[in-house]
């Protein structure tokens, strides 16, 4: 295996073509320098497809019938970089700005938060257990009940997602340890699978998010948090307007840390919640 990796070379035409694919593919936007990313994330592929160039992996991905080595290479391609309660400040918005005024502005209808580039399930299983503790500190709210619509583009990940199941190391990033116990049971395999009552809110779908998500129903917050680094401004531009479209009137959006808008003044008013920025839909 290591002789096949080791004699994978990428020319700069290679790269060039190959970074094309991507970017139409699924927005990501591969820098030139990011060739060793390319070569130690598509090894493992290529020898499994006895592909020895780039250019022989495209014209693989572009026939008819491609579609599943096209999800494995898009799946490797995919940063799935992920912790519990990332930034934590986001989630504290949700609960103490967010939830409150979603609670007084439905009444009894039914709230509903789209998670997306889930990932792993760290981030929406964080708004579920947010979404507790606030019904638990605050009995009667959201009886219409609340969904939280999860999605990612890569399969392998929302597999892991769905099945609620976590390793020690995965846990020790980010949560606390009395959110460990109160909301987790561990297995006997050193594992701790995550409580059905956090898991039933949470509903996980593959979605590019190049393509259309008029599907998905409307949201009153959108968290879109740490992706758009990958997207071209063009492509970003495009995706934060298309969200716009999903937000409910008034609904909220949240981006990552290092993320901002590229102008959409037409469409989101900024909002400073010291510590953070939030985007509200006009």
């Amino acid at each position: 295996m290591n002789e096949r990796v080791d004699a994978f070379r990428i020319t700069p035409e290679e790269f060039t073509i190959f970074s094309r694919f991507l970017e139409k593919s699924c927005g990501i936007l591969l820098a030139e320098h990011k060739q060793y990313l390319v070569k130690s994330r598509l090894g493992k592929i290529m020898q499994e497809c006895s592909l020895n160039n780039l250019n022989c992996l495209v014209k693989q991905l572009e026939r008819p019938g491609g579609s599943q080595l096209k999800d494995k290479v898009i799946d490797a391609m995919t940063t799935n970089e992920t912790l519990w309660f990332r930034d934590i400040h986001p989630y504290d918005i949700l609960k103490n700005k967010l939830l409150p005024e979603i609670k007084e502005k439905k009444g009894r209808q039914k709230i509903r938060i789209w998670s997306a580039a889930c990932s792993s399930g760290q981030e929406p299983y964080s708004m579920s257990m947010v979404i507790d503790e606030y019904k638990r500190a605050n009995p009667g709210s959201f009886v219409a009940g609340e969904e939280i619509v999860a999605t990612d583009i890569s399969t392998s990940v929302l597999q892991q997602a769905r099945s609620g199941e976590y390793e020690m190391l995965a846990l020790g990033r980010g949560l606390e340890q009395s959110r460990l116990q109160k909301h987790f049971k561990a297995n006997s395999s050193g594992s701790w699978t995550i409580n059905s009552d956090i898991k039933s809110r949470v509903r996980f779908q593959s979605i590019n998010l190049l393509g259309q998500y008029t599907g998905l129903g409307q949201f009153d917050v959108i968290f879109c948090r740490n992706v758009m680094i990958y997207f071209s401004l063009e492509v970003k531009t495009e995706i934060l307007r298309k969200m716009h479209k999903q937000l409910n009137p008034g609904g909220y959006l949240l981006l990552g840390a290092s993320e901002s808008l590229p102008g959409l003044s037409d469409c989101y008013k900024m909002i400073h919640c010291r510590p953070g920025i939030i985007y509200q839909a006009i």
